[in-house]
């Protein structure tokens, strides 16, 4: 998967996205609560992880995210640099904001994969739905 280059080195700070509503349409705020806010190297991981998602093959759902990420930099009071939205059920995550170049915003990625797989687990660790 392909994240937005100038953003990446940027990123300092990812909040974790449980998101309960949208985005309907590509470009639109995901709603939710943000249930980790991962800094500096966890955040540097994270991004490196979600970077080597494998592509792959369109699966139809309706795209339903259920988890997403807001990258920030350096300075706390301004918007984020991008966000995305991941559906693990038709495997495509959208990703907008003033980083995001062209072509960029829709991609497929393999939910099945295993960085995949961990990033979810994380996601899901983040928000108290697994451990102890």
């Amino acid at each position: 998967m392909k994240l937005p280059a100038t953003a990446v080195g940027a990123t300092t700070r990812l909040d974790v996205v449980r998101i309960s509503a949208g985005p309907e349409r590509w470009g639109e705020p995901m709603t939710g609560e943000v249930t980790a806010r991962w800094e500096g190297a966890e955040a540097s991981r994270a991004l490196a992880l979600i970077g080597k998602f494998p592509t792959a093959q369109p699966n139809l759902c309706g795209f339903a995210p259920g988890w997403g990420v807001r990258a920030y930099g350096a300075d706390p009071a301004a918007p984020p640099l991008f966000e995305a939205a991941f559906c693990y059920g038709c495997d495509e995550a959208w990703l907008w904001g003033p980083t995001v170049p062209h072509g960029l915003g829709r991609q497929l990625f393999d939910s099945d994969s295993p960085n995949a797989q961990y990033v979810l687990l994380r996601f899901r660790e983040a928000a108290g739905m697994i451990g102890p």
